[in-house]
């Protein structure tokens, strides 16, 4: 029988359980026990890799070419065919060997044209709001995901090389845990001759915080608690070795590049395996006000393609694509028109978002843009239909409703819809 286990979960574990269910219920009933709880088993694996392109990339030179477009705003770059039933940017061209399992939705349409504005809508699918700080789409699945994995010893959403975003009312044992693209955490090693002496300071810690908890002075005492709990667990895991991507083979780290971002992707492949259920890797530099095609060709794309074909074929390889969402955006897009300086200003109107594995449909172009780039033709989509899509691939019900501190109700993805091309 070729049953999936759940993410951190031995086959020894597993087979030790096994073995006790059987001694205690008839077979058969063990049978239909494993086959009730087979959509928690499943949704124990899910995780989501989000590829953060700060700065707000130029969908229309990337995944939405225009090449007739008037006044040559379509820009220097030619289009190729891909494995899927699409066309992207000929500088892209390792990743368009793999697009049969990435889509790209090109009818992404936003208001929010501000970095700051724009990173915190796409990231919670709320705009801001001066009365209630939203939580990222991360902590999210750490609240939801997270919890149910208990023998994770890691924080269950890890940010790499950037800042992305609040736990908002969902407290901060949900905040993104923040690492370097070089993997090292700070702060967290342990000297065997202390041991004591840390568990010592550790129960007085715990009679101080259990005091305070008990004196009900609101949601602090307990965050804090959690917190400190997680930071230990991490201290003395032996899962900390998923952050050392300097053990994969030098093959593997060539393959992502050794650089930053296949560094950072590397990384958040093995945290995955670990169990982790949400990575977010950040890679800027994507402002292109001056000098876009240049920065493009020569700095941006290639880092890019490279580091997303490896990570997709590296996933699949491992049988771990189907289990794990990958999502590539910023926080917008960048004008059709080509400005004085060579670039492209910001542009929240029509732009793309490519997402792809977690058992999403791939290879597909999701909606058009106009033959200039300018307007969506048909159906738009918002930062809420694509992290309802997300979440309904992790097994994220979306009838999840939260609360903030006010009492405030506040559905999952902003109600969002989950796009139909993408899940089948």
């Amino acid at each position: 029988m070729n049953l999936d286990l759940p993410a951190g979960m031995t086959r020894r574990h597993f087979c030790r359980h096994l073995a006790a269910g059987a001694a205690t219920i008839p077979a058969l009933e063990f049978l239909r026990h494993l086959h009730a709880n087979a959509a928690q088993v499943s949704r124990n694996q899910k995780a989501c890799i989000l590829m953060w392109l700060g700065g707000g990339p130029p969908s229309i030179d990337m995944w939405d070419m225009k090449p007739n477009a008037k006044n040559n705003n379509g820009g220097n770059f030619k289009p190729i065919d891909t494995t899927g039933d699409l066309q992207i940017c000929e500088h892209l061209s390792k990743t368009a060997q793999v697009m049969d399992s990435l889509s790209v939705v090109r009818a992404m349409s936003t208001r929010e044209a501000d970095h700051g504005r724009g990173r915190y809508y796409m990231h919670t699918s709320f705009v801001p709001n001066p009365t209630v700080i939203h939580p990222t789409f991360g902590s999210v699945v750490s609240q939801q995901l997270g919890s149910e994995r208990s023998e994770l010893e890691l924080p269950a959403f890890i940010s790499i090389g950037g800042d992305a975003g609040s736990p908002g009312f969902l407290g901060m044992s949900h905040a993104p845990f923040v690492v370097n693209r070089d993997g090292k955490i700070r702060n967290t090693d342990v000297d065997s001759s202390q041991t004591g002496r840390l568990q010592n300071r550790l129960a007085m810690l715990d009679v101080i915080e259990t005091n305070l908890i008990r004196s009900r002075r609101g949601d602090a005492p307990q965050a804090h608690k959690d917190v400190y709990t997680k930071a230990v667990n991490l201290m003395t895991s032996a899962q900390r070795n998923a952050f050392k991507f300097d053990q994969e083979k030098p093959a593997t780290l060539d393959g992502y590049g050794r650089n930053n971002f296949g560094r950072g992707l590397v990384m958040a492949r093995r945290l995955v395996e670990t169990g982790v259920p949400f990575v977010e890797v950040s890679f800027g530099g994507w402002d292109l006000h001056r000098n876009v095609f240049d920065s493009l060709q020569n700095r941006q794309l290639p880092v890019l393609d490279q580091g997303i074909s490896a990570l997709v074929g590296d996933l699949k390889q491992r049988g771990l694509l189907d289990h794990t969402v990958l999502v590539c955006m910023g926080e917008f897009g960048r004008t059709p028109r080509v400005n004085q300086n060579m670039g492209r200003d910001h542009w929240a109107s029509s732009w793309s978002v490519v997402v792809g594995g977690g058992g999403l449909v791939g290879g597909r172009a999701i909606g058009a843009t106009d033959a200039d780039g300018i307007e969506v033709v048909g159906p738009r989509y918002s930062a809420g239909d694509l992290w309802a899509t997300v979440a309904q691939a992790l097994g994220i019900p979306l009838t999840t409703v939260f609360k903030t501190k006010r009492g405030r109700p506040m559905k999952v993805a902003n109600g969002g819809t989950p796009i139909e091309q993408l899940v089948g």
